[in-house]
């Protein structure tokens, strides 16, 4: 335990010092690619929670990002309330739909519950649509601009979003190694691996996969929150669409669903990659979810556990090479932080 708590506090003051290099740099451009690569980092941690560590394959947390982006937007652009605060009540919001989606769809399993979740992230985005007069239907809402207002969210430089999104994976990694070391996300861990077994032991699978699930949801709002501040503008298919959805999946999965730092590797892999395939290709519509869709293709076939896996199989073998035993392997999701 003191050895992982260690290799945890290591791993967070080595991405601590790594992100600074985009901040020394003061390039605007590296700095609004990082700013959206720890946004997704952030996003991918929150859907792990869920998706990752309780195993529920999760494929409408689009729902969530957009309840938490036009909540805080409506707030501020309506009555003139931060962002700030605004966010909090997007993740009560996004909460509440949680239990509700949870209520009626967690007692799904594998596939049917992914298609629940799909089907309820686009009832909302038909919702939004419809709302001509309340949420600006089609066209969506654009944000009201105030340039240097850090109190409002606001900055004219990418350099603070930038620090804002390092902050908030900061404290999802945080949140993840918690839940990963404790009675509840053993307990999660426990239902991933067999929910029937799981109940037979007594554990309360329904409450504790609703937990994970407003957890999740809570967090993938504050998200959407932070994009909506910094492209200052949000529509249904942005915020609602189902490649949102889609793509914060693919991202944990890559990486290690269920790991500490799967998430994040995934981000750091497929962002900066994915601005590279624009370059390549012109620009070209859906170049990155070819690059989503082939690399998730690659990995899953060689190592379905995702890059973490990878890495850590490729730690373990010299202690192999110099005779020295390794550690027995942890579980298929989760063993590896």
């Amino acid at each position: 335990m003191a050895k992982t708590t260690k290799t945890s506090a290591a791993g967070i003051a080595a991405l601590g010092l790594l992100a600074l290099l985009p901040l020394a740099s003061g390039n605007q451009y590296l700095l609004s690619v990082g700013a959206m690569t720890l946004l997704y980092a952030y996003l991918a941690l929150s859907w792990n929670i869920l998706g990752g560590i309780a195993g529920q394959l999760s494929l409408g947390h689009a729902a969530y990002f957009g309840l938490g982006a036009y909540t805080s937007t409506w707030l501020f652009v309506n009555l003139g309330i931060s962002p700030w605060l605004g966010m909090w009540a997007g993740a009560v919001v996004a909460m509440g739909a949680a239990l509700i989606v949870g209520l009626s769809c967690l007692q799904l399993r594998g596939a049917y519950f992914a298609l629940a979740t799909i089907a309820s992230c686009m009832v909302l985005k038909t919702l939004v649509e419809n709302a001509d007069t309340l949420l600006g239907g089609p066209r969506g809402m654009e944000v009201t601009l105030l340039r240097d207002a850090p109190l409002y969210f606001q900055h004219t430089g990418k350099a603070y979003y930038y620090i804002v999104a390092l902050a908030f994976t900061i404290a999802a990694l945080l949140i993840n190694r918690h839940v990963l070391r404790s009675r509840f996300g053993y307990c999660l861990t426990a239902v991933r691996n067999d929910q029937d077994a799981a109940m037979a032991l007594g554990v309360p699978v329904r409450r504790y996969k609703l937990t994970a699930a407003m957890l999740s949801a809570a967090m993938t709002a504050l998200g959407g929150t932070f994009y909506a501040q910094f492209v200052l503008y949000i529509s249904p298919d942005k915020v609602f669409g189902a490649n949102l959805s889609v793509v914060i999946a693919v991202v944990c999965i890559i990486g290690g669903r269920g790991t500490l730092w799967g998430p994040v590797l995934g981000a750091l892999l497929l962002l900066p990659g994915e601005e590279l395939a624009r370059s390549l290709t012109g620009g070209m519509v859906g170049a990155d979810m070819m690059l989503y869709g082939l690399l998730l293709m690659i990995i899953i076939r060689w190592e379905p556990r995702g890059l973490m896996a990878i890495l850590s199989r490729r730690a373990k073998a010299p202690a192999r090479a110099a005779g020295t035993p390794a550690k027995t392997a942890g579980p298929a999701m989760g063993g590896t932080q």
